[in-house]
């Protein structure tokens, strides 16, 4: 798991739900009402933004559930992001692991869904499902990896923050920032502008994140965050 805080600008900021609001109101000089009862959606874009830009250990996850025989659909949880893994246990209790792949490649290598099997791969079909290819043949017990899409800062009071929030202000204030920057049809510079520093601040995550995935997996001692 990833350690209890850091700071893409190493001034230890971090952001409340109504701090950002504002933070956005005050960048942008903009308070007109529209626009302010938009804030929660470009935030919420932003956030969106940097989950599928980085994928941290820190919002993994596993669940366990059943495939259903003769329907090549399983339900996706309702927080799936991305997937890790996905195994299943065959006849002989052995954890057989499915390959991911896009779902016009799963619908191509099994075209008829009746014809089952051992299911071998698996694709994200659509916001609520999986599919297999092939169809499984029996009721197998299956365990899912996945990252998932932890709660919004939106969803919480103004006064209250998120792991995002406290440990990811850079992005998320500059996420926020593009999104309403769009919305005002802004300046192409000023869009560059935020552009660029929302990039920097995810590199800064991505190269934190690998380096302590390294960590826990070799157990070397302490990381360094990147200055940004």
């Amino acid at each position: 798991m990833l350690g209890s805080s850091w700071n893409s600008n190493g001034d230890n900021m971090s952001f409340t739900y109504d701090q950002l609001k504002q933070a956005v109101r005050d960048y942008t000089e903009n308070d007109e009402t529209s626009f302010v009862n938009n804030l929660p959606v470009f935030i919420r874009q932003a956030e969106e933004r940097i989950l599928k830009n980085v994928q941290l250990s820190l919002f993994r996850k596993n669940v366990s559930g059943a495939m259903t025989a003769d329907n090549r659909f399983l339900a996706a949880p309702t927080d799936f992001l991305a997937p890790y893994s996905l195994a299943f246990v065959d006849g002989s209790s052995n954890h057989v692991f499915l390959e991911f792949k896009d779902s016009d490649f799963v619908q191509t290598f099994n075209p008829i869904s009746a014809t089952s099997g051992s299911p071998r791969f698996y694709a994200t079909f659509d916001v609520d499902n999986f599919i297999l290819g092939p169809t499984p043949d029996s009721a197998y017990s299956v365990a899912l990896h996945y990252f998932y899409r932890p709660a919004s800062l939106t969803a919480g009071a103004d006064g209250g923050t998120t792991w995002l929030s406290t440990n990811a202000e850079i992005a998320m204030l500059y996420g926020s920032l593009l999104e309403a920057c769009t919305y005002m049809k802004g300046e192409q510079d000023m869009m560059a502008l935020y552009e660029k520093r929302f990039s920097e601040a995810i590199t800064g995550m991505k190269m934190f994140g690998e380096a302590k995935e390294v960590t826990d997996e070799y157990r070397t001692g302490q990381v360094i965050r990147p200055k940004q």
